[in-house]
């Protein structure tokens, strides 16, 4: 019965958050600094021809009739139509937003797996050079621009060394050449059999990836790091440590254990960062994902993209949340 009721508590907050974010979402959109009608009839349209479309997008109606009408259409799953596309916001984003999940996902694992056991070494290392080198190199990745990390793999690696493929999801023989099932294209690849294909896309991924992964392994390593620290200095690894067991079991099924708990929230918040914050990463790489949809719109003030892309990016930090706190209650026995 707790365990409902603390599911319908975090149900209704995200419920009640969702309805914030669509309501920000919304007067930010009617805020910004550029007309959506002027997107779509173009800067030297007549005015009668400005007045008519302004009518047919709504605009000529006051705000609260406008909002009214904007959260009919997001319970209908309609985000509006895009200018640039002239395809429904929702079709563009299924289509783009596979290619950021795609490059997320992989970043991720990778951070995951290299970044929490190098701060639970740092952490047992503490004050000897291992720890001093990690801690610079975590400093390192939270100090260096993306965007800088970026151009310097291109130039390095693609323009100089040539031993990486250039910017884009596939070389232009692969182009179409995949059936699109689940707009996971490592995946797609696989499904057609087609390794030729999976390899080239797996070839484009690694600059990406690895950039963003080392982004965030920079957090999460610093994150297990504190986290093994105050764990390690714990009474129960002190009693632990007296009764004459090994170093490896203290750490790994003593002290981990509590740490890996706190460690659900920085991954999901990380893995939600990784989904929103690749934009400058897919533009420098040319990457089709959502992050270069949303930027692309956004330059050509094609504003229900933007609107649409900002309320996904905020629904997957809420769902990504409410799946953290789930977690929560079945792993800490000390959650009810």
């Amino acid at each position: 019965m707790q365990r409902l009721t603390g599911f319908l508590n975090t149900l209704g907050s995200m419920i009640l958050t969702l309805f914030g974010l669509s309501v920000l979402t919304f007067f930010i959109g009617r805020v910004m600094p550029t007309d959506p009608v002027l997107a779509a009839a173009g800067d030297n349209a007549p005015q009668a021809v400005i007045e008519r479309i302004r009518a047919e997008m709504g605009l000529d109606q006051p705000l609260w009739v406008q909002f009214g009408h904007y959260l009919n259409q997001l319970l209908h799953g309609d985000l509006g139509r895009s200018v640039l596309t002239s395809n429904a916001v929702s079709t563009d984003i299924a289509r783009f937003f596979p290619a950021t999940l795609e490059l997320a996902t992989a970043a991720i694992i990778i951070a995951a797996l290299v970044g929490i056991p190098l701060g639970v070494w740092a952490a047992v290392r503490q004050g000897k050079w291992t720890d001093q080198v990690i801690r610079v190199i975590c400093l390192a990745g939270h100090s260096l621009p993306v965007f800088v990390l970026a151009l310097l793999s291109l130039l390095i690696f693609y323009a100089v060394l040539g031993i990486a493929p250039g910017p884009g999801r596939q070389d232009m023989i692969y182009q179409d050449m995949i059936p699109q099932v689940t707009g996971l294209l490592t995946v797609d690849c696989l499904l057609a059999g087609d390794y030729d294909a999976l390899r080239d896309a797996l070839a484009h991924m690694v600059q990406p990836v690895l950039i963003l992964a080392y982004f965030s392994m920079a957090y999460i390593t610093r994150m297990t790091r504190t986290f093994m620290l105050n764990a390690l200095s714990g009474e129960f690894v002190i009693t632990a440590r007296a009764k004459g067991l090994s170093p490896a079991r203290v750490i790994w099924r003593h002290a981990f254990p509590t740490v890996a708990v706190q460690l659900v929230t920085v991954l999901a918040l990380t893995y939600a960062g990784l989904l929103e914050g690749a934009v400058i990463t897919e533009n420098v790489f040319a990457w089709p994902g959502l992050g270069q949809y949303l930027t692309t719109s956004l330059m050509n003030a094609d504003m229900n993209p933007v609107i649409g892309a900002t309320l996904v990016v905020g629904c997957v930090y809420v769902v990504l949340n409410m799946c953290a706190d789930l977690l929560y209650r079945l792993w800490d026995p000390r959650v009810k």
